[in-house]
């Protein structure tokens, strides 16, 4: 996702990381490779030179401090963190502010009209948006499916409405002007309160399409009227959203297919251009792939910087509070087993692909070559193999053999190296968990996920305070409880690590030589 966006901030970034100062040819340099990714990226013409001369100016003759005193020592940070810092806040600005959300009427009925070309996924974000007012605000939804022309669009429409319990409206043989303005009727006679109209779209913008969407924007008074953008199609989704906007004056967007091949050159133009907000964005095809516009969230991952925040509303959405701070304090006592194991896949899993979580995390872009895809049946396999365990291995790994090792790869459908490394992971994993907690005092700092939850309200508009200049550094710098970013390191005894590390070997071979 965003390759294309996010290769030129890299090589910019790459361009100033050793320089002990920027100067005018040096940001020269990295603005080019700005410019021509935004290109690339079909980020419209205007934006980008206008992206560009901001940076520039604020990057040109600008004083920094690169080291700042703290009681314990200094934070310190290179020139080319604040270029980062720089590009980071033009990237929030140019696709902010913001405005997500849908505007809930608290009595009455509130309507929703759902527009755009044919294929940008309009039916199948109506369903998301349903699911999401239904769960997250309590409302009671009805769909209408208002598209007659695409074949098999009201079928498609019933399927999600029964997947999410929620009522569909059609009636045959009926323009969708006036099976919208029956739909309103039927809502306030059996008490639904948020309507979604899905209607019709073209490959094109053609007058009749306008003039029947004019017509049901008339007869309804719709009080959010959104337009779902393909986030693949670049330029021309400007284009086709200005056109939408002259003619139905709308009140932001949806950008679907983000989670694809995209560009992503639309996230950038499109509320330049029109002025109109980005609400959602669509992440995937599940019916809970929906997201909040976040302008922090997105910039900071086209910068290779991963979204936190993120990635903790994730988590907060499929993680039970009490149980994962159980498992916290296995985890940092080195005592969790393979079924606290496979409850964390487990997890993961309803987060999404592994890409997806992978994706949110700081740095992802620079641990995966590019182009690079993480591969989802590695989890597969590791579960497979933890099936195929007894609850007695299950709950005390330390008593496989090598002749467990050969049952459990024959249920599992795999090798018996492949059972021992991730036997021999797992331990790793284990003993270095229980480490960090015995040294790093976290143990005792474990307490609940609302902790955690606090974190994304407390940075720029929402969210962790860490500040995107200090985490260009790779180190931690910037991020409350690390210490990373400060430059007081001991330096490294090699010798030391040799022989710890041999030492760990040793234990190994011992340990594996008793289970025999």
């Amino acid at each position: 996702m965003l390759e294309t966006l996010s290769k030129g901030f890299r090589a910019a970034r790459l361009r100033l990381q050793n320089a002990a100062e920027i100067t005018e040819d040096g940001i020269r340099d990295a603005v080019r490779d700005i410019r021509v990714s935004l290109l690339e990226a079909d980020v419209e013409y205007g934006v980008v030179n206008q992206f560009v001369a901001a940076v520039t100016e604020k990057a040109v003759g600008e004083v920094v401090k690169t080291k700042v005193r703290k009681k314990d020592g200094f934070l310190a940070a290179t020139p080319a963190d604040h270029f980062v810092r720089i590009c980071h806040d033009e990237l929030v600005s140019l696709m902010g502010p913001v405005d997500a959300g849908v505007d809930l009427s608290r009595k009455g009925v509130t309507t929703i009209m759902m527009v755009g070309l044919q294929g940008s996924g309009k039916t199948t974000t109506a369903g998301k948006l349903a699911r999401m007012v239904k769960s997250k605000h309590g409302k009671k939804p009805m769909l209408v499916a208002a598209d007659i022309y695409r074949p098999a669009a009201v079928q498609q429409l019933l399927v999600l409405g029964r997947k999410l319990g929620v009522p569909v409206f059609h009636l045959p043989d009926m323009s969708p002007p006036e099976l919208c303005r029956k739909a309103l009727d039927q809502a306030h006679a059996v008490g639904r309160d948020v309507v979604i109209f899905d209607t019709a779209g073209r490959l094109a913008i053609d007058e009749p399409l306008m003039k029947e969407l004019e017509e049901i924007k008339r007869l309804t008074q719709p009080s959010n009227v959104f337009f779902v953008c393909d986030a693949m199609i670049g330029q021309d989704a400007v284009r086709t959203a200005a056109e939408f906007d002259r003619r139905l004056d709308f009140t932001g967007f949806i950008l679907t297919k983000l989670d694809g091949d995209a560009r992503g050159g639309a996230a950038l133009s499109i509320k330049q251009v029109t002025g109109k907000p980005i609400k959602y964005l669509g992440m995937g095809e599940g019916l809970d792939k929906l997201e909040e516009f976040r302008p922090e969230g997105l910039a900071s991952r086209i910068l290779g910087m991963g979204d936190i925040v993120g990635l903790m509303q994730d988590f907060q959405q499929h993680v039970d509070e009490e149980k994962a701070e159980r498992s916290a304090q296995k985890l940092l006592k080195g005592q969790f087993n393979f079924d606290d194991f496979l409850d964390q896949i487990r997890t993961i899993q309803k987060m999404g692909t592994l890409q997806e979580v992978f994706e949110k995390l700081p740095f992802a872009g620079e641990m995966l070559p590019p182009g690079v895809q993480l591969d989802d049946r590695e989890l597969v396999r590791v579960e497979a193999a933890i099936n195929s365990m007894t609850s007695d291995e299950r709950r005390n790994p330390d008593v496989l053999n090598e002749s467990r090792f050969r049952r459990i790869a024959r249920g599992s459908g795999q090798t018996v190296q492949q059972v021992k490394d991730l036997y021999d992971r797992f331990r790793m994993a284990r003993k270095m968990m229980g480490e960090i907690g015995k040294v790093s005092g976290l143990l005792s700092r474990v307490g609940s996920l609302g902790k955690l939850a606090k974190m994304g309200r407390q940075l720029k508009g929402s969210g962790l305070d860490i500040d995107p200049s200090a985490l260009a550094l790779g180190s931690g710098a910037g991020i409350p409880g690390m210490d990373g970013g400060e430059r007081k390191v001991k330096p490294l005894d090699r010798k030391k690590v040799k022989a710890k590390r041999k030492q760990e070997r040793d234990a190994r071979k011992k340990a594996r030589a008793k289970n025999k």
